[in-house]
């Protein structure tokens, strides 16, 4: 196993209490758990690797009353998660970040914090008078629903009625690896009143939740639900990711439940981003191994995707497809399943509290509200981990 520090070697007991998060009779997620007794700005070596053994098993970990955590201390612990991964956020440097972000760059304001860029400040509003040297910032670009293809009606929207943004994993997907997890810190956040999330896809689906918060799948769940001829199809194949993905796709629509891309041609000709390095385009496996666990993700960033590599056993030649119409539905048909309102997490935040996620197992999304509600401030950091994701089976001729 290439996680040479796993945390599944350490079985002592932790220092912090461990607790799953409340569901209700009508959701079947399961993952999820709250975290307390714990002070993330004094945690030792030991503490840290049991944290990290906690994500990895159950997925979404909150850590309640964070407030005093500065962000070089978010920052300091998500190296110590992997020591050995290139210090630098997994999407680059701010400058790397705002000219090769594409879709990411464009859709949003991202600001990485002084003194500590690695950990960016995202939100909503009226950020402080000096927020961490941060002075008299008012965002006016955050995360909305501009991106989907089919418009959702501002008079709709200012009436609390949102969608997912857009259901994906933090991965670079090009000359990085994806983070092996995530770190979002709520500073500040409204609380009332609820939002209507609206599918808007047909299907009729709706929930509500608290504004200014993430959402969550899993894509072990999501594996799950596949046939068995699907995962052993998907045990066997890989993806081959575009190269500077978001810039690829940075004229693209999304769908208005936030899975996937509509299909509208607009895909940038390799030729016109301005450059790459082959050896940096990533490939990966559709089905991602956890290391501490062994269950199986289905982990296929579909967005992003531009060739599949299709196959259900190891001596089987591949059937390459290049079409992304034809990908984009394969995949809809099996990551759709997981998109109902009793797969999805959720969960609430205090002021304080940071919220730490498995990018190998998970997808999210962020969910929009009216300004009208109030500010958001989250501190957000991840780093590119220091080796990529496994699958179940090699893919043939990877090094």
């Amino acid at each position: 196993m290439y996680f040479t520090k796993s945390p599944g070697t350490i079985n002592s007991k932790a220092s912090f209490a461990i607790t799953p998060m409340k569901k209700t009779p009508h959701e079947d997620h399961n993952y999820g758990v709250t975290v307390t007794g714990l002070d993330l700005n004094e945690i030792d070596e030991a503490d840290v690797r049991r944290l990290a053994d906690a994500i990895w098993t159950h997925k979404v970990v909150v850590v309640k009353g964070q407030k005093d955590l500065p962000p070089a201390k978010q920052w300091e612990l998500v190296t110590r998660f992997d020591p050995d991964a290139p210090q630098v956020h997994s999407h680059g440097d701010m400058k790397t970040f705002n000219s090769k972000g594409g879709l990411l760059s464009k859709h949003r304001e991202v600001i990485g914090i002084p003194g500590a860029e690695n950990v960016r400040l995202i939100g909503k509003g009226f950020q402080g008078e000096d927020h961490y040297g941060i002075k008299n910032k008012t965002i006016t670009k955050p995360l909305s629903h501009d991106w989907h293809g089919k418009q959702l009606p501002e008079e709709e929207f200012e009436a609390g009625n949102v969608r997912f943004q857009r259901w994906h994993m933090d991965a670079p997907l090009y000359a990085r690896d994806p983070a092996w997890f995530t770190t979002l810190r709520c500073v500040k956040r409204p609380t009332e009143p609820e939002v209507n999330i609206r599918w808007d896809d047909g299907s009729g689906l709706s929930m509500k939740a608290e504004p200014g918060l993430t959402a969550f799948i899993s894509n072990v769940q999501m594996y799950e639900l596949m046939t068995e001829d699907e995962k052993k199809m998907a045990d066997y194949s890989w993806v081959e990711y575009a190269p500077h993905p978001y810039m690829w796709i940075g004229d693209c629509k999304g769908n208005s439940n936030g899975l996937g891309l509509v299909s509208q041609g607009k895909e940038k000709k390799l030729e016109d981003l301005g450059g790459f390095d082959p050896k940096d385009v990533k490939t990966y496996p559709m089905v991602w191994v956890n290391p501490v666990t062994g269950e199986k993700a289905f982990q296929v960033h579909g967005i992003c995707a531009r060739r599949l590599f299709l196959r259900s056993s190891p001596t089987e030649e591949p059937r390459i497809v290049e079409d992304v119409v034809e990908i984009r539905n394969l995949l809809r048909l099996i990551q759709e399943r997981i998109l109902k309102p009793e797969y999805i997490l959720i969960p609430s935040l205090e002021e304080g509290d940071i919220v730490m996620w498995a990018n190998y197992q998970m997808f999210h999304t962020a969910i929009d509200y009216p300004a009208s509600y109030g500010p958001r401030t989250m501190h957000q950091a991840n780093i590119a981990s220091s080796a990529p994701p496994m699958g179940p089976h090699p893919i043939p001729g990877a090094a």
